[in-house]
């Protein structure tokens, strides 16, 4: 989140992606750091204990919404 923070503040447009076990979390640092605009994209938990094609599924799920975040940027 803060890297995301940072970028957006150098006029980078960021998408960050998070589980939705820690949209809350995201959404205190988001809070925290002045960044309510940081919309993050949610996909579905856990990360860490998936295959590869698990995995390359969740790239997929965040696909759409990276898409929908850096173009609603873009203007």
């Amino acid at each position: 989140m803060h890297d995301a923070v940072g970028l957006e503040a150098r006029g980078v447009p960021t998408a960050v992606i998070v589980t939705d076990a820690f949209l809350r979390e995201a959404d205190v640092q988001r809070t925290a750091l002045g960044a309510e605009r940081l919309e993050p994209v949610v996909i579905t938990h856990p990360l860490s204990t998936l295959t590869a094609d698990e995995i390359a599924g969740r790239g997929v799920e965040a696909a759409a919404g990276v898409r929908r975040v850096l173009l609603a940027a873009a203007g």
